[in-house]
Formats: C-alpha cells, sequence, structure tokens
C-alpha cells in the first residue's frame, strides 16, 4: 500500500512538474493579438509594438489581426470564443468590458475576461475645422441653436459618444445629424461629412494645423494642444478618461497573464512606444492587472450613471 501511495505521489509530482514546464515554455506557438478597430489608431500602433517585443523577446511568432465590427463588439466576441490558454489577446478600449455589457449589446458579461493590464490613455477630442465660428463648447451650443452641426463617432454606446450626448443635453442643444464611423480621419472633415468628431488626435496628426479641439476628453491637458479646454472643465460631471489594455479569457494561467504583463510593460518603455506618446499626446504607460480591474471597476460605476442619465432616469 505504501508503494502504491509513492507510486500516485511520485506521478502527480511529475504531472505538476509538467505542467509548470508548459506554462514556463510559453509560447510555444504563435500568439494572436486581436484588436476590434481598423490599422492605424494608436491601440493597433501599440498594441503592434508589444507583439514585436514578444517575437523580439521569445522567437516566437505574435501578430496582430484587426477584427473591426459593432464598436469593438466582433473582435472582443472573437477573444471571448478563444480557449483560455494566452494564445488569443485581446487588446480592447473601456467600453468592452464597461458600456457594452451596460448597454447589452455584448454576447459576453463582466465575468468573461480577465485584464491582463492597461497601457494606453487616449488623447480623445471632440474636433472641428480651423475656420469653425466656435472653439469650445459653450460656443458651439450656441452656434447649434441658430445652425445645423453634423456629429461624427465611433459608436452610439461608446463612452465618448455617450459623453458628447451628454455635453449637448446639459448645454441646451442638439445636432442636426450624425453618424457613426469605422475611421475618422482628416479626410472625414475635409470632405464635409461632418463639422465636428470624436476621434483620437493620433488620426489628425497629418491635419494638425487645420483642426481646432473643442474640448478634450482627458484629464490632463493635451500636451500638443495644451490650451484646448478639458471636457471635464467645461461639463463638469463629464470626467471618465478612455484608456485601452491587454484582456484574455478569464481562467488563464496566471503565470502566463505574468509574462504577457512582463513583456506589455517593457515594450511600453521602449523609445517606439515613448515616441508615439510624444507625437500624439497619448498616455502610455503600464498599469498593472489589480490596479487595471480597479479601475474598471470605477468605470464600469461611471459608464453606468452615464447611460442612466442619458436615458433620464
Amino acid at each position: 500500500m505504501r508503494r502504491l501511495t509513492g507510486i500516485l505521489l511520485a506521478g502527480a509530482m511529475l504531472a505538476l512538474s509538467g505542467a509548470g514546464m508548459a506554462l514556463a515554455d510559453y509560447p510555444e506557438r504563435p500568439v494572436t493579438f486581436i484588436v476590434p478597430w481598423p490599422p492605424g489608431d494608436l491601440e493597433d500602433q501599440l498594441t503592434r509594438i508589444i507583439a514585436d517585443e514578444m517575437t523580439r523577446e521569445t522567437g516566437v511568432p505574435a501578430k496582430v489581426i484587426n477584427r473591426p465590427g459593432g464598436g469593438g463588439v466582433e473582435g472582443a466576441t472573437a477573444v471571448s470564443q478563444s480557449q483560455a490558454d494566452g494564445y488569443t489577446i485581446g487588446s480592447f478600449v473601456i467600453d468592452v468590458p464597461t458600456m457594452h455589457i451596460i448597454q447589452g449589446n455584448a454576447g459576453y458579461d463582466r465575468e468573461t475576461f480577465e485584464p491582463v493590464g492597461i497601457f494606453l490613455t487616449y488623447p480623445f477630442a471632440l474636433v472641428a475645422k480651423k475656420d469653425a465660428p466656435y472653439s469650445n463648447l459653450a460656443e458651439l451650443a450656441e452656434h447649434a441653436k441658430a445652425s445645423p452641426v453634423k456629429l461624427g463617432h465611433f459608436g452610439y454606446d461608446l463612452v465618448p459618444t455617450m459623453e458628447t450626448f451628454a455635453a449637448a443635453k446639459a448645454l441646451g442643444f442638439s445636432f442636426s445629424s450624425d453618424a457613426a464611423f469605422d475611421s475618422l480621419d482628416c479626410s472625414t472633415l475635409s470632405t464635409g461629412d461632418v463639422d465636428v468628431m470624436n476621434t483620437t488626435m493620433a488620426t489628425v496628426l497629418g491635419c494638425l494645423g487645420d483642426v481646432k479641439v473643442l474640448a478634450a476628453y482627458t484629464d490632463q491637458p493635451l500636451s500638443i494642444m495644451p490650451d484646448a479646454p478639458l471636457l471635464s472643465a467645461q461639463v463638469p460631471d463629464l470626467k471618465i478618461t478612455l484608456w485601452n489594455g491587454l484582456f484574455v479569457p478569464k481562467g488563464t494561467p496566471p503565470e502566463i497573464k505574468e509574462r504577457i504583463a512582463a513583456i506589455a510593460e517593457r515594450a511600453m518603455q521602449t523609445s517606439k512606444a515613448q515616441d508615439i506618446a510624444k507625437a500624439t499626446g497619448a498616455g502610455v504607460y503600464w498599469q498593472n492587472a489589480s490596479d487595471a480591474a480597479a479601475r474598471i471597476d470605477a468605470d464600469y460605476a461611471a459608464a453606468e450613471a452615464l447611460v442612466k442619465a442619458a436615458k433620464g432616469n
């Protein structure tokens, strides 16, 4: 009996040792990062830097796949349906674990994903052409009461869009029309498709001298446009900042999440990542999993309040 027990214990120890070795060897095959937006914006650029760092450090290929659609829901759904093994990683904007769940747009819930960490605060803003007859939200409100103003945004149920409509409501005006776009850049303004648009400063760098910022959706002034008024200064109740982070399906082994986090943290410290921060005004950093989880909980509560206010509850 003792001999049998010893054999069983030895077998169990060997199995655990083998599992540990498998985790230590991660990744053993290509890793896919899913960005649920078209190529080119900040989350895409920075996720590619993380993937490149993973490839460089591990010798195993890592790639970025763009899965736009549904304001981030399509790409997030693809991640939710993957194995919890670290080989499919989502690069998600704030709305994926907050607003889409609150609004009932998602086929996943709050328990579906676990944060690996947050690496980006968007330099998000409401922008207009430089010759627009308004330079802040109060002036936009007065203009919109007498003339039509068309708004472009990334989706109705996204945090910045909800904040924009909440700001309009607080200031007593409405947009004559609005539309959701997969991409909002210099051409969207120049063609007259919209008069004002919610976007990140990264998409208008090519025409920075031809645009003005009516409101920055950040907690600090934009480094590339430090005089631009903050949304929170113009409408004090609107203080949610917009971020992007890495997420994996719940149940992914802690050792694998730690490996991904360590690589991502080093990637955000590279000159390439920091050059993007300097050029665009983005916040580029690494916030660990526990702090990210607390931030998500706080933002979830703030997003719930925003939805209730929009519905008049």
